[in-house]
């Protein structure tokens, strides 16, 4: 499937032809090194590599050389998949490390203050030689490893405890200040709203299937809205994003320049689309990035981006399909924390390119252009995929 996809690419515009070689090589190799005395949800790795393929697909089509460094990233993200396989089979005991998962994140953030890059307005990037990641997005899979681990432990006490009793919440609930202190400092350090509202949500969710008490999770949102309209009124790049949101056309040559193509060509698109190759999607600045899935719904209309979305939905769905499998909590968790973090990422920037939020910073996962984004999303898959195995 994923070779009749990129079969469809324009002519010179991948990599060279032992690097789609190389690359359906490692596709194979990743499902070939699983143990053979159990069996695996098979569709995982498939459905991500599909995905990526898409993604190349696309990148290909908008810029060559992007493309080219995007079979190198989907590469080295296989590579990673397979050598961390052995370690994905024994996830259970990242539970044993939870507080080094905090450390990690917390290094990251300080990694970005002390290095990080600025672009239009949001900290993003650390540039190391040639190459750039992304910090957050190994922070997100941190995060979700120390909140199944957390909450596993202390999810009856948490259960228990009556929402006036300040002692009991501020006992247990401490450490988990983590996963609002996490949002925060994106909005703070970052400026990226997508993120920290992606963080947020897969904290939530993860806090309401441990403890079922929406108190909290009402609470975390609520300091959060407030922190987010504090954001808007001080940081130039967030109050610029929610006003273009607001009205893309009042500086349709300006600020909202990016979005208003973005209209422009998924109303062009129309419900079929306008085929591929034949449409204008590199009128829009950082298509390959911000609004890939604008370029996709404008050649392929919203049939075709609609089907895109049946196959995230598929991941996701099978993810939590895999935490319903597990017989323990701390492993249930685990698994409703990746497929959260997943459908999400996929929620908030789906709907900040058809206008339903303020655009993020965030990636389409797989699709879009991003070493980062590509190389977290597959070993988020693959940890998944380990996961679901069932001895024969």
């Amino acid at each position: 499937m994923s070779a009749l996809v990129l079969s469809f690419a324009p002519e010179r515009s991948l990599g060279p032809p032992l690097l789609s070689i190389g690359l359906g090589v490692l596709a194979l190799l990743w499902v070939a090194c699983a143990p053979l005395d159990s069996e695996r949800d098979d569709v995982l790795p498939a459905l991500a590599i599909v995905l990526s393929s898409v993604g190349i697909l696309l990148i290909a089509r908008l810029s060559p050389d992007l493309a080219a460094r995007q079979e190198v990233w989907l590469g080295v993200a296989m590579v990673l998949a397979i050598a961390f396989g052995p370690v994905f089979s024994n996830f259970r005991r990242f539970a044993a490390y939870k507080y080094l998962w905090v450390v990690a994140s917390l290094a990251l953030f300080g990694l970005l203050l002390l290095f990080g890059q600025e672009v239009n307005g949001a900290r993003l990037w650390i540039r190391v030689g040639p190459a750039q990641f992304e910090p957050i997005e190994f922070i997100k899979l941190f995060v979700v490893f120390f909140l199944a681990a957390y909450l596993a432990e202390m999810s009856d006490v948490l259960a228990a405890a009556r929402p006036w009793s300040l002692q009991a919440n501020a006992k247990y609930l401490g450490p988990l200040v983590l996963g609002w202190g996490a949002s925060m400092a994106i909005l703070v350090v970052q400026r990226d709203l997508g993120m920290a509202t992606l963080l947020l949500a897969t904290f939530a969710t993860l806090l309401y299937v441990g403890t079922r008490r929406w108190d909290i999770v009402a609470a975390g949102a609520g300091v959060f809205a407030a922190v987010a309209f504090w954001a808007a009124r001080h940081f130039n790049y967030v109050h610029e994003r929610i006003a273009v949101w607001r009205n893309p056309f009042s500086d349709p040559l300006g600020a909202g320049y990016q979005s208003s193509q973005a209209y422009y060509a998924m109303a062009s698109g129309g419900l079929f689309g306008t085929g591929f190759r034949l449409g204008h999607p590199t009128f829009i600045p950082d298509v390959a990035t911000d609004y890939v899935y604008a370029a996709f719904s404008e050649e392929f209309g919203w049939i075709g981006a609609f089907v895109v979305l049946l196959l995230f939905l598929g991941l996701v769905r099978r993810i939590f399909a895999v935490g319903l499998q597990q017989p323990d909590l701390y492993a249930k968790l685990l698994a409703v924390g990746l497929a959260a973090t997943l459908g999400f990422q996929v929620f908030v920037i789906v709907g900040g390119v058809i206008g339903i939020f303020p655009l993020t910073g965030i990636t389409l996962p797989f699709v879009s252009y991003g070493g980062s984004s590509l190389v977290a999303n597959v070993l988020l898959v693959s940890l998944a995929w380990s996961m679901s195995a069932r001895r024969r």
